[in-house]
């Protein structure tokens, strides 16, 4: 597979004399795509019905002429005002039942059918339009769903689709539903599905059942949304269709969208992601605030790299995926925005290649000196002079002509990330900041930390095979043939906590958890445990946040300083009972890879490594040099060895 580089650019934006220009420089640089159009929409259509494709018809020719490559978006992430107008209704909800207006973006829901309506209407004309044109050779759907927390909409339109929605899972019959739900409790019994509400504005919390299944509801209204695009694009061209999925987005389910399309990519932010998604202490934020978290970016490549799998026949561990828009300077929209490390861009995008990557495109092509984003730097200053972005990808040019082809390796361990499961732990995360994607990231770090590469996988059984460690912390719903499949898989397996503590519709199943086969481990009890309250563990270490009692025949290999059990074993199977802290966590991945036979380096801090099918990557996330096994890193350095 061939790396490549490319940008976003918005031709609407600047004045016709440039473009031209622009496009030089681009093909100078050696971008090969350019993503357009994702918010073009009143330009193409500045009045209802009445068109003007001219300047979108020049801007891809002129593009194209200078040898680059166009992604062509659709543009329903930004209805126009007149769409409001036509259906002012289509405006989504938050939860305390306001309105979120127009006068930014992504204002719509995607339950309104009037809305999608038109969002099939703009994607057939524009897709009729240029799905021939030899210089489109790339799509992607809308922008970023779920960005501004935008999937799940208290509306009307929501309301009528939600109830029509349950009638079909329960096949009509509400006594099903109210049975599967538990709605005895609280005379909480429905006698129609016309009577049921959205779960907002309840006196207390609503029953869990109910907000799980609006979860999942919100999910498939992404997913129907997504496809009736791909669905008209595909009719027009063979081009490849991707969409440009955001960090930490948990609200829908990224790989039931990833079935309909042949790229995944998602847009990466590493220092803005810092200060408000990755979790990170006021200390850690210091320390990375210029190179970004040493985890965060590679957790997502490894899941989008998951989901680009979901479509296609790829092999074990990989997957069509692409970074659709790098950071390449300052931001705008964090609550701090500090500029990158020199030579943070270069890492950045080496190490999405390291994970499999085969696009990198830096947002944007030119700051914009105006509107919201007038603080967000480009790949050239407001006065077109090269910003600091600019010169990076230059160097990365230089390195990928020097560079073979990338090789895809399945790694030795597989570690599951499902999207349902937190839509359970959101549901119900029994303390204050229990969130299940966190607890997946925790358990990468500690991977990570091992010298490990890592490959995400989906909690289903034709992706367990040749692993020899698998990790599945926190699936709340663990059907049968999953709990077997892992049980007869041949890897060493670790799940816990709350695996299989609820059932497909949230009640607590018993056998008491985690009822998995040939381990004889009960959850007895759970508490969750204040954050200056953590437990300590014998030999090191400590469990916070959550905590269960187990009981059991299983040999313990963990346990508190008093001596309750948290970690139990037997087989080839491990059921962790807690929510580890970092030394907790480093201990049991040892103790797992020990007996997996699973070679492991123990990382400097803030180094982190990375092996494809013929390379293996080192990248120091650190401002100072840092010794490696390899030898001295400079800061923000990147090394890379051919493998035998």
């Amino acid at each position: 597979m061939k790396r490549t580089l490319g940008t976003c650019y918005y031709p609407e934006h600047w004045p016709r004399e440039i473009w031209e220009e622009d496009a030089r420089r681009m093909a100078e640089i050696g971008l090969t795509w350019v993503r357009i159009g994702e918010f073009a929409w009143k330009r193409i259509e500045p009045t209802p019905g009445t068109f003007d494709w001219a300047w979108l018809d020049d801007a891809i020719e002129v593009l194209g002429n200078a040898g680059l490559k166009v992604v062509l978006g659709t543009p329903t992430a930004t209805p126009p005002r007149w769409m409001i107008d036509k259906h002012p209704d289509m405006i989504a909800v938050d939860a305390e039942g306001k309105p979120r207006k127009f006068g930014s973006r992504r204002h719509y829901c995607f339950s309104h059918e009037g809305y999608r309506e038109e969002c099939k209407r703009i994607v057939e004309l524009v897709a009729e339009r240029y799905g021939p044109n030899p210089h489109v050779a790339a799509w992607q759907t809308d922008n970023e769903y779920g960005c501004h927390d935008t999937v799940i909409s208290y509306s009307d339109a929501a309301r009528t689709a939600f109830r029509k929605w349950l009638s079909e899972t329960f096949d009509g019959d509400i006594t099903a539903l109210n049975d599967a739900w538990d709605n005895v409790f609280w005379s909480m019994e429905y006698d129609s599905f016309d009577q049921i509400d959205l779960p907002n504005l309840t006196v207390t919390e609503p029953n869990p059942a109910h907000t799980l299944a609006f979860r999942r509801f919100s999910s498939d209204q992404v997913v129907n949304f997504n496809r009736a695009q791909v669905d008209i694009i595909r009719a027009h061209t063979d081009a490849p269709i991707a969409h440009n999925y955001m960090g930490r987005e948990t609200a829908f389910d990224h790989y039931d969208v990833g079935e309909d399309l042949e790229i995944s990519s998602w847009d990466s932010y590493p220092l803005g992601f810092l200060e408000d998604r990755a979790g990170a202490t006021p200390e850690h934020q210091r320390k990375y605030a210029r190179q970004g978290d040493p985890d965060f970016q590679a957790f997502h490549h490894d899941i989008y790299r998951a989901v680009g799998r979901a479509q296609g026949n790829h092999p074990q561990g990989a997957g069509r995926w692409w970074v659709m828009e790098q950071q390449p300077g300052p931001v705008n929209w964090a609550p701090y925005n500090p500029a990158p490390l020199p030579g943070m861009v270069r890492l950045w995008t080496w190490e999405a290649f390291a994970h499999g990557a085969e696009a990198v495109c830096y947002f944007r092509w030119r700051q914009a000196p105006f509107a919201q984003e007038q603080m967000h730097a480009g790949m050239l200053r407001p006065d077109s002079v090269d910003a600091p972005a600019a010169h990076e990808a230059r160097m990365v040019m230089e390195e990928l002509a020097a560079t073979p082809d990338v090789q895809f390796q399945q790694a030795p361990v597989g570690l599951i990330f499902d999207f349902d499961a937190a839509f359970y732990w959101e549901t119900q995360p029994h303390g204050a900041g229990l969130d299940y994607f966190m607890l997946v990231l925790e358990h990468y770090r500690a991977l990570r930390r091992a010298g490990l590469s890592v490959d995400i996988i989906r909690p289903r059984p034709s992706e367990f095979e040749g692993y020899k460690a698998i990790l599945a912390p926190g699936l709340m719903h663990m059907t049968d043939e999953v709990k077997q499949a892992l049980a007869d898989c041949g890897a060493e397996v670790l799940i816990g906590p709350r695996s299989g503590a609820r059932n497909a519709h949230f009640r607590m199943p018993v056998p008491l958890p985690p009822a998995f086969p040939g381990l004889d481990v009960t959850v007895s009890r759970v508490e969750s445990i204040r954050p200056d309250l953590p437990v300590a563990l014998a030999g090191g270490g400590a469990v916070e946040g959550y905590l269960e009692e187990i009981e059991g025949s299983a040999e313990t290999i963990l346990e508190t300083e008093a001596g309750a059990p948290v970690a139990k074993q037997a087989g080839r199977v491990t059921y962790m009972a807690g929510w580890g802290d970092a030394k907790a966590l480093d201990r049991l991945v040892n103790m797992l890879c020990v007996r997996a036979r699973i070679a492991t380096v123990k990382m400097p801090e803030g180094v982190r490594c990375r092996e494809t099918g013929s390379e293996r990557f080192w990248f120091n996330h650190n401002t100072t040099p840092a010794e490696t096994p390899v030898g001295i890193l400079p800061a923000a350095g990147v090394l890379c060895e051919t493998l035998d």
